[in-house]
């Protein structure tokens, strides 16, 4: 029998799988089409994901495991902020221990546990990491600039300015007010860029944020590959970035942030040491459910909730309440 955990890091869903405790492990055909089908919210397992993290032991020494992540509509990311911290969470469990590397498919990213941001609410800090600036990275063209730093860009929208940066995940970033925060621009931008555009061939994921108070951000995000979520977890970290490098009376290295999210809330610390951008995101990492099913039902083409035995946990019961407390605090 095969066994999945159903997770969420800022209420950003995903199934993983660790491929390891499999008989025969899945082909990338197989992955891509278990997480359609798992991700689905008509084929009503535990209401769909954004996201089927796959884990195995990794590919290299020196890492504790290596996480690849399929989107919703079977694409891949290179990273995932929030899937990662539970992620880590799932190999801290398995091997017992709480301060180790991880393999993504750019990058080894260390990762370290934290104490509960609330009871019954284990956290993780997570590093979040290359950063550049290029439109090669992203990529992005026919916008008139080799780099966004907080620029007007009209053919995108106007009276906004963007931030573009790699994380290593593309992300385009606007700090905007809340009535535009409230209003259809993101949806309609990032729906836009997601599709046949000339500006950014592979998609880019759309953040817009707006300014709380001195290191406090509530950031939104259209994600590419899924559309909105309740949180992305390399995007509160490029916002966090482009924060304090555009906004430097608000936001400020190596200092915490609050950045708060449709999906509660987490932590963000900006690092620049040698000519190195990073960031650590600290957050939750949640499970609601195991699910078990048969080896073989993971290659079928018709899933359905009554393949899986699935057993419910009580942690989302003190996430919510943590969620209640948070929504409080950014109103305060």
């Amino acid at each position: 029998m095969a066994e999945l955990l159903k997770v969420h890091g800022s209420m950003n869903q995903f199934f993983i799988l660790d491929q390891d405790e499999l008989a025969s492990p899945l082909t990338d055909d197989q992955l891509t089409k278990l997480a359609i089908q798992l991700c689905d919210e008509n084929n009503h397992i535990l209401g769909g994901a954004d996201g089927l993290l796959v884990v195995d032991h990794g590919t290299h020494t020196g890492v504790r495991g290596r996480m690849q992540v399929v989107n919703a509509d079977g694409s891949r990311a290179s990273m995932c902020g929030n899937g990662l911290r539970t992620v880590s969470r799932y190999l801290s469990e398995k091997y017992g221990k709480d301060d180790f590397v991880v393999q993504t498919r750019d990058v080894d990213l260390h990762v370290r546990r934290q104490p509960e941001l609330a009871p019954g609410i284990p956290a993780f800090a997570v590093e979040i990491s290359p950063v550049s600036f290029t439109p090669e990275s992203l990529p992005y063209a026919n916008l008139g600039h080799q780099r966004l730093l907080e620029t007007a860009v009209p053919e995108l929208a106007p009276q906004l300015k963007f931030t573009a940066l790699s994380i290593p995940n593309p992300h385009l970033i606007s700090f905007v007010s809340q009535d535009i925060l409230d209003g259809p621009t993101l949806g309609q931008l990032g729906q836009f860029l997601n599709g046949d555009n000339p500006y950014f061939p592979d998609g880019v994921n759309v953040n817009f944020a707006h300014i709380d108070g001195e290191n406090q951000l509530f950031v939104q995000t259209f994600e590419r590959g899924v559309g909105f979520t309740n949180a992305c977890g390399t995007g509160m970290s490029a916002t966090s970035l482009a924060f304090v490098l555009t906004h430097p009376e608000d936001g400020h290295f190596d200092t915490p942030i609050n950045v708060f999210n449709p999906g509660g809330m987490v932590k963000t610390i900006v690092h620049h040491d040698r000519q190195r951008y990073w960031v650590e995101l600290i957050g939750n990492a949640t499970v609601t459910a195991k699910l078990t099913v048969g080896d073989s039902m993971l290659q079928s083409d018709q899933l359905t909730a009554t393949d899986f035995k699935i057993d419910q946990t009580n942690e989302q019961d003190y996430y919510d309440q943590f969620v209640k407390t948070v929504v409080s605090q950014r109103h305060q």
